[in-house]
């Protein structure tokens, strides 16, 4: 099979990818576009943000395949044949990174890691509390595809009683995890005390959490961000923090990348601010996955 690895959108995969599929999947051949002279004959392409134009004469595409967790770019790109199959990267190395990210912010809200760390910048040895039993924090995973469903597992495995919500019922469902779907979503949230977003960027989830989602957590609650950039009302966020609703935020991904500085995120002192690196794709497990998922088209 022919593919097409694209360069565009900041994202530079072509350096870091013809290696990799030449080592781990000999039988498919990759070029960059302007290499190509028959658009008809690509048969895959690669890629993650897609000039609006790249689709164009490719009528033999099989399959559309994302360098990232998210597709919201290839979704929204205008020369996008509908009926091709886009596929975001599932491989099992970025969801077990996904679930170990999510812990440690998980834990560093359950332990109000936030304040300890305030201390030692003053020299402070400050109190111990009691009441740290993860039994006593329950946690809810929001996205209950192949990534939440790791870090729900994970999580479970930690002691936390945890949630999921999805749209539909999960198949097959999670052993010590409780499910919620559908019109489900208001006792979902009114049970997480922390709240781990995974959710993708569709039409449905974006502005998603806003003061409205974010007032039916309980008080004191947090929430960690996984998501996609664009679901959170940030301002709203803010507010809720302000108003001591929510004691804390883990932010991964912004409405804006790479988050303007000055932008109030930075410096509030319940906001704890990452450069989008909850998962980073190997090359050589992404290379794999599209292999298999090719040999069964």
């Amino acid at each position: 099979m022919r593919g097409v690895i694209t360069t565009t959108g900041g994202v530079d995969l072509w350096p870091h990818f013809r290696g990799v599929f030449a080592e781990d999947a000999p039988e498919l051949t990759v070029f960059q576009r302007e290499d190509i002279s028959d658009p008809a004959q690509v048969d895959f392409v690669f890629t993650f943000i897609p000039p609006d134009d790249l689709f164009e004469g490719m009528t033999g595409l099989k399959a559309i395949f994302s360098a990232g967790a998210g597709t919201d770019a290839i979704m929204a790109c205008p020369s996008r044949p509908a009926h091709v199959p886009v596929y975001r990267v599932e491989d099992a190395d970025q969801a077990l990174q996904m679930a170990g990210f999510a812990a440690f912010h998980v834990l560093w809200h359950h332990r109000d890691m936030g304040r300890y760390v305030a201390q030692q910048g003053r020299g402070e040895w400050g109190r111990r509390v009691i009441g740290l039993s993860p039994a006593y924090r329950r946690v809810g995973v929001l996205g209950f595809g192949h990534m939440g469903r790791a870090i729900a597992k994970g999580l479970v495995g930690l002691g936390y009683p945890v949630a999921g919500y999805s749209r539909r019922a999960p198949e097959p469902v999670e052993p010590g995890v409780e499910h919620f779907h559908g019109d489900g979503l208001d006792v979902f949230l009114a049970r997480s005390d922390i709240l781990v977003n995974v959710l993708p960027l569709t039409d449905a989830t974006r502005g998603l959490i806003d003061a409205g989602f974010l007032s039916k957590l309980p008080q004191g609650a947090a929430l960690v961000q996984m998501g996609r950039g664009g679901q959170v009302v940030e301002d709203d966020l803010i507010a809720q923090l302000d108003s001591g609703h929510l004691s804390g935020a883990s932010m991964d991904v912004f409405d804006t990348e790479p988050l303007p500085q000055g932008h109030p995120l930075w410096t509030h002192p319940k906001v704890l601010v990452t450069p989008h690196v909850a998962s980073i794709p190997e090359r050589r497990f992404v290379v794999r996955a599209i292999r298999e998922r090719l040999s069964s088209l």
